[in-house]
């Protein structure tokens, strides 16, 4: 098994450069390094203008998300072993403006996010004295799913309907608006579903 690998990054600088770039870095290749841990040893040792976020390590935060040999992938989770010998390219999430390097633009999610409502909506809010909100297991279950997710944004580049319709509010959006809808303690009158059907392109979404 080789001592080394090659990872092919993409590389943009947009004060200097009028597109994206690969270079090749030779970084050296453990079985316990993941992806992210070649980037950080890049940035480290080789070249600290690489520019890409990452935080928790854990697959927890989800801030780490970029293209791997062309898939949506957490880096902190994606082996350099299942790929060696062959070299890795990594690349931003595709389908949202590069900032920098590896780094994406998530201002268009954020703001159909925003549309959503992502909140508990009451009609009256109970006194803080009356303690807080009841539910049972059941309740909790009912809407459990649709809140596990860390807005990575792999599920964006892969959705080739976010890709094409500027108006589509895209996958996790539409699962968190749906953990609301299907939360007791929400009262929001009409569901949010209706409201990304009619203004953020649901009907697209087969």
């Amino acid at each position: 098994m080789a001592d080394t690998i090659h990872l092919q990054v993409s590389r943009y600088s947009p004060e200097k450069d009028a597109a994206p770039y690969f270079e090749t870095f030779e970084v050296p290749f453990r079985k316990d390094w993941v992806v992210l841990d070649a980037l950080n040893y890049i940035k480290d040792k080789k070249d600290g203008s690489l520019t890409y976020r990452w935080s928790c390590r854990m697959g927890i935060c989800g801030s780490c998300g970029m293209l791997v040999n062309g898939e949506p992938k957490l880096t902190c989770a994606t082996f350099l072993a299942d790929y060696s010998p062959a070299p890795v390219r990594v690349e931003p999430l595709r389908n949202f403006p590069v900032v920098r390097d590896l780094v994406i633009a998530m201002t268009d999610f954020m703001r159909k996010l925003q549309r959503m409502k992502p909140w508990l909506i009451r009609k009256e809010e109970k006194p803080l004295s009356e303690g807080e909100y009841l539910q049972t297991p059941e309740q909790l279950d009912a809407y459990k799913q649709y809140s596990m997710c860390i807005n990575c944004m792999l599920c964006y580049a892969a959705c080739p309907v976010y890709g094409l319709d500027p108006l589509f509010a895209g996958p996790a959006a539409i699962a968190l608006a749906q953990r609301y809808n299907l939360d007791s303690r929400d009262e929001r009158p009409l569901p949010r579903s209706l409201s990304a059907r009619r203004h953020l392109g649901l009907h697209v979404c087969r």
